[in-house]
Parts: C-alpha cells; structure tokens; sequence
C-alpha cells in the first residue's frame, strides 16, 4: 500500500509502520530533506526518482515528492483499542462506523479521532470503506497513530464494549440533545453511513440516541463533521 504525501510519509515512519522502501522526487536528492534524513536514521532503503516516474506510482495523485512503499494496513482486535484506553489510564473511548463509504469522510473522522484522544475506531468488514491510499493522505498521516478494529459484526463489537464497561450512543436524529446528555466515563459512540445513518437494528441495541441540535432547513451532517462535533463533546465534557 502506498503512503502518500510529506506529512503522511514523516508519521508513518515515526510511527514504526513496516515500510519497504521510500520513494522521493530526485530533485530533492542534492538538499538537505529532513524526510530523507528521517528514513535514512530508521535504515530505510530510499530510491529516488523522476518525477514523471513518482507521478505513474502514485494512486492519490498528490505525493507531493514523497511515497513510502507500505505493507497494508493492520487492523486491530476490539480488545486492543480496550488495552490503549487502560495504558492511557483513563475511561475507554472508541468510535464505532456503521457502513461510512466514502474514504475521504473516513479520513477525516480518523483524524479528528486522533487530534481528540479516541482510543480506537471501529468499522465493519462489509459494506463499508476500507483503509486505503485515499483514507491514508486525508487522515494526514493521523492513521499511524490511530487503533482500527475490523469487525465481521458490530453487534457482537459492542457486546465487547459493554462488557467492559462502555455506555454505547448512537448520533442520530430524533434522541437526547448532545448537550444535554451525560457523556463522561466510558464511552461508545456509533456515527452511521453518508445516506442512511445507523441501521435500525443497531440502534436500538444501543444505550440511546444523542442528536446534534440543527436549526437550518437541512436535516443532517456531513458524517465526519457530526462524529467531530460528538467526540469534542464528549472530549469538553471530560474537562
């Protein structure tokens, strides 16, 4: 899997992530390049290249001179997300996406949850977007750093989470206002899909519905600026 763009190339390698080989615009081979100097200091093999040739590897179209050879992505088991938020000492805290397709909303959702301190994500195994080059440029290089548990079933995800203590919320229409609800100690909160939203039956297997008050002609969010305005409430709520 490619790894594309300065930034997303500077975090995977700080993050450890196995990579087999950096590839750079030559032009920048004969200046001091502190992505370079980085790869060089982790004994990464580093190949420089034309441009032209950088632009025919390339999946995204924005390498910006900089594409780190990757092995995919690994996912997690919910378990590990559950050790992060005991080695953080503090009240787990995970998001769980219901069937989000488009890879740019992923990215973002995946970078809000890393800026916030979310323990991990969740997404499903089906009909749902799959961490690839698009995710990985948009999250802007906050994937290395960011648990993904990949499900085969998010009902039996969240049996997990509540067994460890987790109060599950679904962000959906027609619930408690956000800000009005009690949303400290551990939490889970189920942001679903562009069009649809969360599955009935998951929502009503939940712990209850929280809403994001609107008071414009619209009906709904943009799924990764509703799961941003849920996990910062969360986050203002901690203190």
């Amino acid at each position: 899997m490619n790894i594309e763009g300065r930034n997303q190339v500077v975090e995977a390698i700080k993050s450890g992530k196995t990579i087999n080989k950096v590839f750079v615009d030559k032009n920048y081979a004969s200046r001091k390049d502190d992505v370079i100097a980085l790869a060089k200091q982790n004994k990464l093999r580093v190949e420089f290249l034309p441009k032209k040739a950088m632009d025919e590897i390339s999946v995204t179209g924005h390498h910006q001179g900089y594409i780190a050879d990757a092995v995919d992505f690994e996912y997690c088991e919910v378990e590990d997300i559950l050790q992060v938020a005991k080695n953080r000492n503090h009240d787990a805290f995970v998001v769980l996406l219901d069937g989000i397709e488009d890879p740019h909303n992923l990215g973002a959702i995946i970078r809000t949850c890393e800026c916030a301190g979310v323990d991990g994500i969740v997404i499903p195994k089906q009909r749902a977007c799959q961490v690839n080059e698009t995710v990985v440029r948009t999250s802007a290089g906050a994937i290395s750093n960011v648990k993904i548990a990949r499900v085969t079933n998010l009902k039996e995800a969240i049996d997990t989470l509540k067994e460890n203590g987790l109060w599950i919320y679904v962000s959906e229409t027609g619930g408690e206002d956000i800000y009005k609800q009690n949303l400290t100690g551990p939490i889970g909160i189920v942001v679903g899909s562009e069009g649809n939203g969360v599955k009935p039956s998951l929502r009503t297997y939940c712990d209850g519905i929280i809403t994001l008050p609107l008071k414009g002609s619209v009906n709904s969010l943009n799924a990764s600026v509703a799961s941003a305005l849920c996990v910062y409430e969360v986050l203002r709520q901690r203190g």
